[in-house]
């Protein structure tokens, strides 16, 4: 059923800024420059049948500085959460909002004033990746792996869903910028490979389509 590397585009201005950006055309700060570049190394000799990005422009730079020479097709399903009149505005105000402590211990229940649902934003992102594992496995075989860059509530929502966590537990998952997260889907289950991994060279699992996660945890 496919390897699924989740790249998280670097740091941006609306990050070291402390502004969410949402839809916003942010570009990498320098720091997010050299994550992409980095992340690009970690890849370097991986098999990559498809590379696939969210729309907005810090993804598509991530990329452009990660895998050089690669057009990405772009996949609305992994966009930002559509955060409405939130975007734009900093964080520190945004904590004094009511709706604030609803989006740390409920997000499942969070519609964003003029934008998304979180619950929205997880079922279109998980339904990208379903869409995108069958055409990737159809054309390239179960063993074959694939990249998209995304964000880091939407790479949140789907390893949630990959370890068959409510999505009001989905915060209590870390996505550091400029990392690889990686999900083995097999038949019966996914396996969760790798977590916001931004330090050492990226090592996929061995290839094969068995559900069985090995007893006493394997050698690998």
């Amino acid at each position: 059923m496919t390897t699924l590397i989740l790249l998280r585009h670097g740091r941006t201005t609306a990050n070291t800024e402390g502004v969410l950006a949402g839809d916003s055309p942010v570009p990498l700060d320098e720091v997010g420059v050299v994550q992409a570049q980095a992340a690009g190394a970690r890849l370097a000799g991986l098999p990559l049948r498809a590379v696939v990005t969210s729309p907005l422009e810090r993804c598509k730079q991530t990329l452009t500085l990660a895998l050089p020479g690669v057009n990405p097709a772009v996949e609305p399903g992994f966009t930002e959460c559509g955060y409405g009149d939130w975007s734009g505005r900093k964080l520190s105000e945004l904590s004094d909002e009511p709706q604030w402590r609803t989006v740390q211990l409920h997000p499942s229940a969070v519609v964003f004033p003029g934008g998304e649902a979180l619950a929205a934003m997880a079922s279109r992102a998980v339904t990208a990746v379903r869409r995108w594992n069958e055409i990737v496995a159809a054309e390239n075989g179960p063993d074959a792996t694939w990249l998209a860059c995304s964000h880091g509530d939407v790479i949140k929502a789907i390893v949630a869903d990959a370890l068959g966590l409510h999505l009001d537990l989905f915060q209590r998952i870390h996505i550091a910028p400029g990392s690889l997260t990686v999900i083995r889907y097999t038949p019966d289950r996914p396996f969760l490979v790798r977590l916001s991994e931004d330090q050492s060279p990226l090592a996929l699992p061995p290839a094969g389509t068995s559900s069985d996660a090995p007893v006493g945890g394997g050698a690998v």
